[in-house]
């Protein structure tokens, strides 16, 4: 049996843990529908502000950086 190496170990679980994420997302667009949900625009941007937040601190551990806790947040 050969051992898997540290690139092929990183290529399976990228596409792996990739594709969950893609999916996810995909779901996520579903919350759009606003015959099933309600929502207004603060909730949209406090939804997609902690999306981007830590998309950008997951993407920065690649190269060396700073990481903060990040939450998604609705007022009231």
């Amino acid at each position: 049996m050969v051992e898997e190496s540290k690139k092929q170990r990183f290529r399976r679980l990228a596409k792996s843990r990739g594709d969950r994420l893609l999916k996810e997302i995909n779901l996520l667009g579903n919350l759009a529908n606003k015959k099933n949900y309600e929502y207004d625009q603060p909730d949209v941007d406090a939804l997609f502000s902690a999306i981007e937040a830590e998309l950008w601190e997951t993407k920065s551990k690649f190269d060396p950086g700073v990481k903060s806790e990040r939450r998604v947040e609705f007022d009231g």
